[in-house]
């Protein structure tokens, strides 16, 4: 872990830090991310998948903001970096592994996918936080919260199986997304407009669910 010179170390609270901009925008993102932790552990799967993917958003829009902002220092820039990193572990490990563990039912069969989930997690985010990019706008690997946006539109076809044949098509469409998160593939960095059409994306999906979740009351 880069750690500050000892001219600079300590130079303010960690609420100092925390009321940066960028920063709260991330903290809205692990809200979301808990909410979706929250709702998959009562098993309304719907609503942990709206707060998955706007756990996304935030997520894209904190490095937006970040980037546009003026008079940032790099201390600033160091602790935003560590704290979007710890977020994404919750946002796109923890998270997604409780929603396969709840909608297995937390079957001990589940665990092992789930430990997949984190650990694939961990190992992706520790790789960038040493090596980056391999270009401006190129990953090594799926990035995870492409996880996220491709399973959010996949669930929404959850009601055309029976919960037994869903839980093996999640279960399988989880692993699969592991292995590309740590595969060489390289795949592309969206950014600038993009955050926009997922910004519809997520509107979008948020009123379709809360319309299945409407029309089943």
């Amino acid at each position: 872990m880069n750690k500050l010179s000892d001219s600079q170390s300590h130079p303010a609270g960690m609420i100092f830090f925390a009321k940066d901009l960028p920063n709260i925008c991330s903290l809205a993102g692990l809200l979301c991310a808990l909410l979706g932790v929250y709702f998959a552990i009562l098993q309304n799967f719907k609503m942990a998948i709206v707060g998955m993917i706007w756990a996304v958003l935030f997520d894209w829009a904190d490095g937006i903001i970040a980037r546009k902002m003026k008079g940032r220092t790099d201390m600033h820039r160091q602790f935003g970096g560590q704290l979007d990193s710890l977020i994404d572990m919750v946002s796109f490990g923890i998270c997604p592994a409780v929603f396969l563990l709840s909608y297995g039912n937390f079957s001990p069969w589940f665990l092992p996918g789930a430990f997949v989930i984190v650990s694939a997690s961990a190992i992706r985010l520790s790789y960038f936080n040493v090596f980056g990019l391999i270009d401006d706008s190129t990953y090594m690997g799926l990035a995870l919260d492409n996880n996220t946006i491709l399973f959010a539109f996949i669930f929404l076809f959850e009601g055309l199986f029976n919960s037994k044949g869903f839980s093996i098509i999640t279960y399988t469409i989880f692993m699969v997304m592991a292995v590309l998160n740590l595969s060489p593939v390289r795949t592309p960095k969206f950014s600038g407009k993009w955050f926009y059409a997922l910004l519809f994306y997520a509107v979008v999906l948020t009123i379709i669910y809360g319309w299945m979740l409407w029309s089943k009351a």
